[in-house]
């Protein structure tokens, strides 16, 4: 999946977003001046079911619903991985 060909310019905070839907679930992807690792030009991803976000297994930790300091290849492994929940 190209989620590249997703990204818009996002105002608050100041950069770039993908809205991806996968299954039940919306995967928000995002680099920012406030995202972890987005000063380094690293990515950081957050699962939405519904209006919430969620935990969910094997792709962000227990207790967290966020998950950063990505590269490029990490978000098409996650992609990839919740194509096959």
């Amino acid at each position: 999946m190209d989620w590249k060909s997703e990204l818009v310019d996002t105002d608050l905070p100041n950069g770039v977003q993908a809205i991806i839907p996968i299954g039940d679930y919306e995967l928000s992807i995002v680099k920012s001046d406030f995202s972890y690792g987005g000063d380094q030009g690293l990515w950081e991803i957050g699962v939405f079911n519904g209006a919430g976000m969620v935990e969910l297994p094997g792709i962000t930790v227990e207790g967290d619903t966020i998950k950063g300091y990505l590269t490029e290849d990490d978000i098409d492994d996650i992609i990839a991985k919740m194509q096959n929940l």
